[in-house]
């Protein structure tokens, strides 16, 4: 078969690309797949139409049940997180933020023209890729006998497709600004949506994030995705009442974020650190222009 004629290493590497084997050249001895056929074939680039929205099918006649062959990406998807969910001792940290001021600045964006306008996601972002910087010790990979600590900000952003999940990354975050983030984080999620990402778009991440916050999901908890140590998930906004300094009863938008972070590379005192940074980001969000 074509997995028994790739060497390990290879059909590794393919899984990981989300390369069929079974459309591949083996240039080692016997037509054996090696690393640089695979390599090749990603450099090839895919040759895949956009997908159509996938439908269960209906069971047959006298049955209560479908089934539905895996995809590539689908394989690669439980593999990756079959990985995560065993070997990785993962804690969990949870905050909640107040959107407040994030709210007043995104309207005073809007106000200046279309292309000023960001979404709390945008902000979101920005965010993070700046606590990040601000602490290295959670921008890292665990590579079985070594961590690497990256400086620069690799953001791994989880966006849905009809495929499953997929992982475009915006390079070099911690160095763009808002706006920059804004139009790379529409343009990525709609590129992935229509199957037209390169494969050097959806790898190289040093840290994630996840939000389903858009489809009314309070708080949830994330996979970590490895080599990565931490992955952050969002929730849903809500207008939550909160007592002002006078007594009054004020209602305040307020998101919940949930951190899973890998105690092999990162403790809990990190981790928290992280997210105070993160809220004063969140919280006072013209610290994003500095």
């Amino acid at each position: 078969s074509g997995r028994s004629l790739a060497s390990p290493l290879a059909r590794r590497i393919a899984g990981d690309k989300g390369v069929d084997l079974g459309a591949v050249q083996g240039s080692g001895p016997g037509g054996r797949i090696i690393k640089r056929d695979i390599e090749a074939a990603v450099a090839a680039g895919p040759s895949r139409p956009a997908a159509a929205p996938r439908a269960v099918p209906a069971p047959q006649p006298g049955a209560d049940y479908s089934d539905v062959a895996l995809t590539q990406i689908r394989k690669t998807i439980a593999r990756r997180l079959g990985e995560s969910i065993g070997p990785i001792p993962t804690f969990y940290l949870t905050a909640e933020f107040d959107l407040e001021r994030a709210a007043e600045m995104r309207t005073a964006m809007a106000a200046l023209g279309d292309q000023y306008k960001v979404s709390f996601n945008d902000i979101i972002l920005k965010s993070v890729a700046t606590a990040l910087a601000v602490h290295p010790e959670v921008n890292a990979h665990w590579l079985g006998d070594h961590i690497r600590y990256w400086s620069r900000v690799h953001l791994g952003m989880a966006v849905a497709t009809d495929d499953g999940l997929i992982v475009p990354v915006i390079f070099d975050a911690n160095t763009k600004g808002l706006a920059e983030i804004s139009m790379e984080a529409r343009s990525l999620a709609q590129r992935a949506r229509e199957r037209k990402l390169k494969p050097e778009e959806f790898t190289g991440s040093t840290f994630s994030v996840s939000n389903l916050g858009m489809m009314q999901v309070d708080q949830f908890t994330a996979i970590i995705n490895p080599p990565e140590c931490g992955i952050l998930a969002i929730g849903a906004m809500d207008e939550k009442p909160v007592r002002a300094a006078d007594g009054s009863v004020q209602f305040r938008k307020k998101i919940r974020v949930t951190m899973s972070c890998d105690h092999r590379v990162i403790d809990g005192a990190v981790g928290a650190k992280f997210l105070q940074t993160l809220r004063r980001m969140i919280e006072n969000p013209l610290m994003l222009a500095y």
